[in-house]
């Protein structure tokens, strides 16, 4: 166990620290917590956490959006299909439309030999009548005639040149005559009316995440617009002086922001529409005036720094007794807050990097999960390749890899600074409090990233 293991879950900017603090009795509670007291578990600042925002983000309303712009959303209601599919009988190949009568006894040895009356290319218009004993050169998706029940594939012809077109009439064109070397049954390479769905028939159930497939069965059937579930708008603000635009020169003692477009992206990946994004230094005023606007402008604010004991902590000292500030028994990610700000629920999370990833995952994704309608896929177990020791004061979040065969491996150290290590990671590791010790080969549970 190292010695950031063992490090209390209070966390600056720069780090876990000062000691932590104590919980309020409700998720109501609008109070700042005193320093020294007891820290609150993990169970419980999520079911507070839940209790607040569950409200706020459920029922979610329905919008209507072009297929272009559906990738992603989640279907709001059954989509039926409005007709039949296909909606008329058409070929699965090239070849000959025929009667099948006429070619029951065709073989190599002994082809049936029939004149070519008509070409069908695919594309709007009804044929004509197909006459007993001729055959109609048909394109894969054209309309088989009346008359015809089944269509010989071209390769069990003998015709040649069959993409050619009548002029010079090579063997297999209108006006000529075709071998049929193999016999056909009634329906063969036809696609038959709704043979796909039938028109009131279910084609995507409501709840699912759309994906390119989708989106092209709902085109198949005629659908321009979806309705979906209207996303959570989240706005995210990060803070502190030391923070700077990845890009721009970094002072001594300056670090490039990770939690501005972290956060934003997994809001998105959750089902999120982030809204509005902004860095402000130490500044209350400033901090108030960019949290004014994202209360208006979002239905969940999250703000990263600010959080802990420090004598800097911006987030504190604008919002006060607006919000609940507690220290949770999680390393990394102790130090947290939740409220509401203008009427607005509001998440504040832990500066460092790896603390606010964390934080989002086990408190805030669940949530904006269920609001967008996507499955819950956290909770799986897995078997660890190693032992883990773990301080048992504090359920640890440990980065994890799945290794080949489906178990998983610690990645890198417990610090909350070591971003590197959680890009190596798809897991969350969960040992929880109370337990100091998990053997190789014990099932842990994790938390995907």
């Amino acid at each position: 166990m190292t010695a950031e293991q063992a490090a209390p879950s209070g966390e600056a900017r720069s780090g876990p620290t000062a000691p932590p603090t104590t919980a309020p009795a409700s998720p109501g509670a609008q109070h700042q917590q005193a320093a020294g007291a007891g820290r609150v578990s993990v169970e419980q600042h999520r079911r507070e956490v839940e209790a607040l925002l569950g409200p706020a983000l459920a029922d979610r309303r329905v919008e209507h959006v072009a297929l272009v712009d559906a990738l992603d959303r989640v279907l709001a209601s059954d989509l039926l299909a409005p007709v039949d599919l296909p909606a008329f009988r058409s070929s699965q190949m090239d070849g000959y439309a025929v009667r099948s009568a006429d070619v029951a006894r065709a073989s190599d040895g002994s082809p049936a030999v029939l004149p070519v009356v008509a070409e069908i290319p695919a594309g709007p218009g009804t044929p004509a009548v197909l006459a007993p004993g001729t055959v109609a050169r048909i394109m894969t998706g054209a309309v088989v005639p009346e008359g015809s029940d089944a269509v010989v594939p071209v390769e069990d012809t003998d015709a040649v040149r069959f993409g050619a077109h009548a002029s010079g009439a090579p063997r297999g064109s209108v006006g000529t005559d075709v071998g049929v070397l193999a016999p056909r049954g009634p329906g063969d390479f036809v696609r038959d009316v709704g043979t796909d769905v039938r028109g009131g028939d279910l084609v995507l159930a409501a709840g699912t995440r759309i994906g390119p497939q989708h989106l092209a069965a709902a085109a198949s059937c005629g659908v321009p617009v979806l309705a979906v579930r209207a996303r959570v708008r989240v706005a995210v603000v990060s803070t502190g002086t030391e923070v700077v635009e990845p890009g721009e020169a970094a002072a001594t003692g300056q670090v490039y922001d990770a939690n501005l477009p972290g956060l934003a992206a997994a809001a998105r990946r959750a089902g999120a529409d982030v809204v509005l994004t902004g860095r402000t230094g130490d500044d209350p005023d400033e901090l108030a005036a960019l949290l004014a606007r994202a209360a208006e402008a979002a239905d969940l604010v999250l703000t990263s720094g600010g959080v802990s004991q420090g004598a800097y902590e911006v987030v504190k000292d604008t919002l006060g007794d607006r919000v609940t500030f507690r220290s949770v028994a999680m390393q990394p990610g102790g130090p947290q807050g939740f409220g509401t700000h203008r009427g607005t629920p509001i998440l504040t999370f832990p500066g460092n990097p790896v603390s606010a990833q964390v934080s989002f995952a086990v408190f805030a994704r669940p949530v904006l999960e269920r609001a967008a309608g996507l499955p819950d896929r956290d909770g799986e177990t897995r078997t660890v390749t190693a032992a883990i020791d773990s301080p048992p004061a504090t359920q640890q979040m440990l980065r994890g890899r799945t290794t080949p065969g489906g178990a998983v491996e610690v990645v890198g150290g417990a610090g909350s600074h070591l971003v590197a290590t959680m890009a190596a990671a798809d897991v969350l590791i969960e040992v929880p409090a109370g337990v100091a010790r998990v053997e190789e080969g014990e099932s842990v549970r994790v938390v995907r990233l």
